[in-house]
């Protein structure tokens, strides 16, 4: 046999290889490295013995946790009524910035939170205009909270509109016909087929908002410190053993919960029937009856919520980059642009950022887009229980957080991994950032290949292999061009994610120039220069817009249940 026609035979088993030694090296490595320093059953004994640990710091995490869960599912759920149950225009675009909570980086909403909500912010200058202030609304748990709402409840609307969308209107109707009112067919027909996904939105808001990190740390502080931002804290202050401690119960926790999210999942796939759903309603219609009116007034009610409390804060970093004392200047950029010039070297130039945030990116997306494509195809070849739990390793990263994994690489690979006869090896700066982002980014690329390989057409394949392709052969000309979208916005999810990731970047690019657009605004806005930050973070939003419009226009978009 030719080595060419060889190599082509095996070529998908030594990607699988390549693939599981990357992340071995990437994240199982690092993770392990983690779990050692966390000691033995003492160390945990000695945190659940810490009274102050128990309450103020792992119990406040989930009491946040739990009250973001609730204000999310409180102002998803609206969205997702209106989004199933009304036609209006720009419906489409309004439904696809659901998917902002994926793509739009967590250290834009504090900067977005600050400019709007903060004492010197637009809310309090377009108060001011009648005569009214009402000062800080920020570093509380309740800003917290309407922060982490701003992130997650687009996430349970897009979950919950989807499952709405699916729910048979044949059933809801055949409860009308024998006599039931409007409230007890919702009740009886209609609220059961929706509750898993609201169940399953509210358990993905939980475990993100339990592992959030630079909202906390930013709008909280260590007055109101989580796990996360507890954590770094011990990192700054080189105790790494009570750091690795809380990692390890915070991860064995959120993977708990994320393999529940994974069964349920499973279940609902293989559950899903046809349907057809309701018929969407006009949201304005030509109906001068009372009900109508009232029902309009409740969705205006709901679009003015949605304006101050999602556009605000995006709006207000626009206009406060753009705002001096006198009215429109351009001197924050001027700013941007001097500091970049004739900044000393220990300065945070944006030019550096965002030149590091793009080559980052770049990197990012050659690891992690043919890693997720292997393990997405990996995946869709083993339909059994060993191929699910080879997918659940693979899938681990996702529910371990940034700081998890900077911490681990800090410990590790930046540290040095100590090798017989060669030495110890060192990976720090630039290359260890590209390592943390692609951990973080590439199950994205699989929750977008995945289910696309899942719907192409068996035979084709194996018409292709009958005719003599191999399995690489023919997952490279059949079917990765059938899932093209998938891929494309796979490699759009990884590059954003790169873009906007703060957790593992802030501990590793610390005292080093490999910091990003992320932890640029995190520094200026720590220095409380709010002119800076915004103009930084306008810069941030409109690179990670692009990066949007790219997965929305190009399809693939992140679907559950």
């Amino acid at each position: 046999m030719q080595p060419g026609r060889w190599l082509e035979r095996r070529a998908l088993a030594l990607l699988a290889v390549a693939t599981s030694a990357v992340l071995v090296v990437l994240f199982y490595y690092p993770v392990a490295i983690v779990f050692a320093d966390a000691g033995g059953v003492a160390s945990f004994v000695d945190v659940f013995a810490d009274e102050f640990l128990v309450r103020e710091i792992l119990g406040f995490t989930a009491y946040q946790a739990a009250l973001s869960t609730l204000a999310s599912v409180a102002l998803g759920l609206p969205g997702a009524y209106v989004l199933s149950r009304y036609e209006f225009p720009g419906r489409r675009t309004v439904r696809s910035l659901t998917i902002l909570p994926f793509v739009m980086p967590s250290i834009l909403v504090v900067i977005g939170f600050v400019a709007f909500f903060g004492e010197q912010g637009l809310l309090n200058d377009l108060l001011g205009l009648a005569g009214l202030e009402v000062g800080s609304l920020l570093y509380n748990l309740p800003a917290i909270i309407v922060a982490h709402a701003f992130y997650n409840a687009p996430l349970v609307a897009r979950v919950t509109n989807a499952a709405w969308e699916s729910v048979d209107a044949r059933e809801v109707e055949t409860a009308r016909s024998l006599g039931a009112g409007r409230f007890r067919a919702f009740v009886d027909v209609l609220a059961p087929q929706l509750l898993p996904a609201v169940l399953t939105g509210a358990l993905l808001t939980f475990i993100f908002t339990f592992m959030s990190f630079p909202i906390v740390l930013e709008l909280g502080g260590f007055e109101y410190a989580t796990v996360e931002v507890w954590i770094y804290g011990l990192v700054r202050d080189l105790d790494y053993g009570e750091a690795a401690t809380l990692a390890v119960l915070e991860t064995a926790l959120s993977l708990a919960l994320t393999y529940a999210y994974l069964r349920y999942e499973a279940r609902q796939a293989t559950a899903s029937r046809a349907a057809r759903p309701p018929a969407r309603k006009r949201l304005l219609p030509d109906d001068p009856a009372a009900g109508a009116a009232l029902e309009r007034l409740g969705v205006g009610a709901y679009g003015l919520v949605v304006a101050v409390v999602f556009g605000g804060p995006i709006v207000a970093t626009v206009v406060e980059s753009v705002t001096g004392p006198d009215g429109f200047t351009l001197r924050y950029y001027a700013f941007l642009v001097e500091r970049q010039a004739t900044g000393a070297a220990f300065q945070t130039k944006p030019g550096v950022a965002v030149w590091n945030s793009l080559a980052f990116g770049v990197g990012t997306l050659l690891v992690a887009l043919p890693m997720g494509v292997v393990v997405a195809a990996l995946a869709d070849r083993a339909r059994s229980r060993w191929g699910r739990a080879v997918e659940a390793l693979a899938m681990a990263p996702f529910a371990v957080s940034g700081v998890m994994v900077g911490l681990g690489m800090l410990r590790g690979l930046v540290f040095g991994v100590p090798l017989p006869v060669v030495g110890r090896i060192r990976v720090g700066g630039a290359l260890a950032i590209v390592a943390a982002h692609a951990v973080a980014a590439y199950p994205f690329v699989v929750r977008s290949v995945g289910p696309m390989l899942g719907t192409v057409d068996r035979r084709t394949v194996e018409s292709a292999r009958a005719l003599g392709a191999t399995r690489f052969r023919a997952l490279l000309d059949v079917e990765l061009p059938l899932v093209a979208a998938g891929v494309v916005a796979g490699a759009a999810f990884a590059f954003a994610i790169s873009i906007g990731e703060f957790d593992s970047t802030v501990i590793l690019a610390t005292g080093s120039t490999s910091y990003t657009m992320p932890v640029a605004v995190e520094r200026y806005l720590g220095n409380r220069t709010l002119g800076p930050a915004t103009a930084m973070g306008t810069v941030l939003l409109v690179v990670t817009a692009v990066s949007f419009v790219v997965v929305d226009r190009l399809g693939g978009r992140w679907e559950y249940g």
